[in-house]
């Protein structure tokens, strides 16, 4: 299937896909800091599951707005 779209439409989708990656990382981070007392292995997991996440959130903001995001410490 090859929808062609146009430039408008393409950045709609990568400002969805964007808030949903936000969503996800919070999620995954908060799933973390629950585990961590209990299920260290578990919290592990969310951590990596996390990092993905904000790498993600890292590519689609250099996309969306080139040079905004600085580097975290």
């Amino acid at each position: 299937m090859t929808d062609v779209v146009d430039s408008d439409e393409l950045l709609r989708r990568m400002h969805r896909a964007r808030a949903c990656a936000a969503q996800e990382e919070r999620a995954w981070r908060t799933r973390r800091d629950e585990l961590r007392p209990t299920d260290p292995e578990g919290a592990r997991e969310a951590e990596v599951r996390s990092a993905a996440y904000e790498a993600v959130l890292r590519v689609l903001d250099e996309v969306l707005t080139p040079g905004r995001r600085t580097e975290r410490g």
